[in-house]
C-alpha cells in the first residue's frame, strides 16, 4: 500500500463526505478508493470511517488522524515544491469557478497572458453565477462577488465592482426616462435573483448622503449575468450592472445610462479557497494573477486607501529618520 496515496484518498473522502465523489475528484476507480481506505484501517488497527449505504462520517480516531494527515501531506508538498521547478513553473490540473460576466469580459480575454506565464497548467474553468461547494465539487478556488457567507473559506479581496443603471432606448421611448430612483416604482426593471436562496435582490441608490434601498417591479428575473444584460438590451426593463460589462452596448447605443447622479453600493470581489486545503503552487499563482489583473483593470481595481491622519506625538517621544 502507498501510505501517502492512502492518506490523500482518506482526506478526500472526509472532505467530500463519500467514496464516489472522492473517486471522481481524484480520478480513481471507486474500488481503488475503498481498497485503500480498508488497507489503511487494517494497518492502523482502527476504524476511521462510519459507513452506511447513503452516508460516510468520520470516527473520533478518524478525525484525529485526518488532522495529522493534513499536516503531513502539506509538509510533503512543501518539500517537493522547494526541491523542484514547480514554484517557477507550476503544472497540473487546476479547477476554478468564476461568475459568468467576469469570465466573459475580464478573465477569458486575459487568458493568453496566463498561459504564456504558466504553460504547464491545465485549467478547468466553471462559469456560472451559482456559488459552488468547493470541497464537494473538487474546486480548487473560486472568484465570488458580494458579501461572503461561508466562514469555512479563506478569502482574499481582489477587486470591487461599481454599478450603473441603464436601459435600452426602445424601453425609454415607450416608458419615459426616470429622474429619481422613486420613479422606478412606476417602471419595469429586470430583476436578479440569488441562485443560492432564490431571493430577488433589492436595488440601492446613494447621492449626497441620501440612501435608498427598494424592491422594484419587473416582468422577468434571472440569475445569470449574460441573460440579465440581454434582457436589458431587448427592452424588457431597466438594469443595474457594472459599467465595464456593458461598454460595447453603451458605445453602439444599444443601452444608455440613466440616473447618472446616483450610485449603487460597490460589490467586493474575492478569491476564495478551502482553509483545510494546502495552497498549491498552481493555486497560488492563479490567485496572484487574478489580483494583478484586477488591479490593472479600471472597472475592477480596489480603491486606494486614504493615508492615515497624522497623530500628535506623546511628550518626550523621539523619532529616528
Amino acid at each position: 500500500m502507498n501510505k501517502l496515496q492512502a492518506m490523500e484518498v482518506f482526506v478526500e473522502v472526509v472532505d467530500t463526505g463519500g467514496f464516489t465523489r472522492a473517486a471522481e475528484n481524484l480520478q480513481l476507480p471507486k474500488a481503488t478508493v475503498s481498497t485503500l481506505i480498508a488497507a489503511l484501517e487494517t494497518t492502523l488497527s482502527v476504524k476511521l470511517l462510519h459507513r452506511t449505504t447513503r452516508h460516510v462520517s468520520v470516527t473520533a480516531d478518524g478525525a484525529a488522524y485526518y488532522e495529522r494527515c493534513l499536516r503531513i501531506l502539506s509538509d510533503v508538498r512543501d518539500a517537493e515544491e522547494s526541491l523542484s521547478r514547480t514554484r517557477l513553473s507550476p503544472s497540473g490540473r487546476l479547477r476554478v469557478d468564476v461568475p459568468t460576466g467576469l469570465a466573459h469580459d475580464v478573465l477569458i480575454p486575459a487568458m493568453p497572458d496566463f498561459f504564456a506565464r504558466y504553460p504547464d497548467i491545465q485549467l478547468e474553468m466553471g462559469c456560472s453565477d451559482r456559488s459552488v461547494d468547493l470541497i464537494e465539487e473538487g474546486v480548487d478556488c473560486a472568484v465570488r462577488g458580494g458579501q461572503l457567507v461561508d466562514s469555512n473559506l479563506i478569502a482574499r479581496r481582489v477587486g470591487m465592482l461599481n454599478f450603473i443603471s441603464c436601459a435600452a432606448p426602445s424601453y425609454l421611448e415607450r416608458q419615459g426616462t426616470p429622474t429619481h430612483p422613486q420613479d422606478l416604482l412606476q417602471h419595469r426593471c429586470v430583476n436578479y435573483f440569488s441562485a443560492r436562496s432564490g431571493k430577488i435582490l433589492d436595488w440601492d441608490f446613494n447621492r449626497d448622503g441620501e440612501r435608498l434601498q427598494v424592491a422594484l417591479p419587473g416582468l422577468i428575473a434571472v440569475n445569470d449575468t449574460n441573460a440579465y444584460i440581454a434582457a436589458g438590451v431587448a427592452g424588457l426593463g431597466i438594469i443595474q450592472t457594472p459599467r465595464f460589462v456593458i461598454e460595447p452596448m453603451l458605445a453602439d447605443g444599444r443601452l444608455v445610462t440613466i440616473l447618472d447622479d446616483w450610485i449603487s453600493d460597490p460589490l467586493p470581489v474575492h478569491v476564495v479557497y478551502p482553509q483545510n486545503r494546502h495552497l498549491s503552487a498552481k493555486v497560488r499563482v492563479f490567485v496572484e494573477w487574478i489580483a494583478e489583473l484586477f488591479a490593472n483593470h479600471p472597472g475592477m481595481r480596489l480603491p486606494k486607501a486614504p493615508p492615515p491622519a497624522p497623530r500628535a506625538a506623546p511628550a518626550n517621544m523621539e523619532f529616528a529618520v
